[in-house]
């Protein structure tokens, strides 16, 4: 059974510099945040809204959305490993987290592997704790570690989604024999990671998060996000999956990439401006096991079907998330930027 540590109720105070750390919202540096107060039992996404505010420095409004969770104790966070057998996965809600959630709930289905998972709250810098750092050197997540293999640890995604297929997929059922497609499925993971995650990272930054809006980046990191997102459109033509024989067959190679473009409306790229790539979204966001691993350690609210979905229901979201597509698309003005597929 799957379950977290939690420390509700207990506010922390995050002041000046709060690292990134892989997250949803952006590549691998730290940044300045106001200093706000935090309920840590609650995963953190932040709104802007642009109200009276200069067209490239606007004012930020920021709030916090209670999530669910499964609590151990009131009073505990991590501090150390739980599990003494199997598989035990560090973790956090964001699209590197679930990378490894996904292909862990993908494995349970099919072949009944169970695991257990920690709640990692970035806002907090445990994972910059000793204990984490021993498992994960980079200090961020998803780290995991395989307590029936010597407690064999494994950090980074793409690092994960391999070892965990070459042990516990015998049956190949998100990877391959074929050696080609091996080292394709690999290829299109190695894309991912060096570019389509850390470009649109930089985009979730000076999109929607930085506190000065700076134009020149904000199209620069949008607009390779978007070109980005073609590679993926055209390598789906007349296909269903990004890798295999035929239409190709569901792997890890998809699994890597759907988790950024999962949070595609939150990077300020329009999906629906890559109909084979929004097609592809939507028929790997209806499985069972995505839906359950994009929900660990809780539901987000900046994953491409809620997103929508507050825009159809919530006025005020809506007019907020106008005026900041207003403010990419001035930016993009400025620079001459328009997408050209690929």
């Amino acid at each position: 059974m799957a379950f977290q540590l939690a420390n509700p109720g207990k506010l922390c105070e995050q002041r000046d510099m709060i690292d990134d750390d892989d997250d949803a919202f952006g590549a691998t540096s730290s940044y300045r945040f106001m200093s706000i107060a935090i309920p840590s039992n609650r995963q953190w996404f932040i709104e802007v809204n642009p109200k009276a505010s200069s067209p490239f420095q606007p004012s930020r409004h920021f709030h916090f959305v209670n999530t669910t969770t499964r609590t151990m104790s009131s009073s505990e966070r991590p501090s150390g490993l739980i599990a003494k057998s199997g598989i035990e996965l560090l973790t956090f809600g964001t699209p590197n987290g679930h990378k490894a959630t996904i292909l862990l709930e993908e494995l349970k289905e099919s072949y009944g592997k169970d695991y257990v998972y920690q709640s990692i709250n970035i806002m907090e810098n445990i994972q910059k704790e000793p204990w984490f750092t021993k498992v994960c050197p980079n200090g961020r997540i998803p780290a995991l570690v395989d307590h029936d293999r010597n407690d064999f640890a494994v950090f980074e995604g793409a690092a994960i989604l391999a070892y965990m297929t070459r042990h516990y997929d015998p049956e190949h059922k998100f990877s391959f024999t074929d050696p080609d497609d091996v080292s394709r499925a690999e290829q299109w993971i190695a894309w991912q990671h060096g570019g389509l995650g850390p470009m649109q990272g930089q985009a979730n930054h000076f999109y929607r998060l930085a506190k000065e809006r700076i134009p020149y980046p904000t199209q620069r990191y949008v607009g390779e996000s978007e070109r980005l997102y073609g590679i993926l459109d055209n390598q789906l033509k007349d296909r269903d999956y990004l890798v295999g024989p035929g239409k190709g067959k569901y792997s890890i190679a998809d699994i890597a990439s759907f988790s950024w473009v999962n949070v595609a409306y939150f990077a300020g790229v329009d999906l629906s401006q890559f109909p084979n790539l929004e097609k592809w979204w939507k028929r790997i966001d209806d499985r069972p096991a995505v839906k359950k691993g994009t929900a660990i350690p809780s539901e987000s609210k900046i994953t491409n079907g809620p997103f929508q979905r507050r825009l159809r229901e919530e006025p005020d979201f809506k007019e907020n998330e106008d005026k900041l597509k207003e403010l990419g698309n001035k930016a993009k003005e400025q620079y001459g930027y328009k997408y050209a597929s690929p």
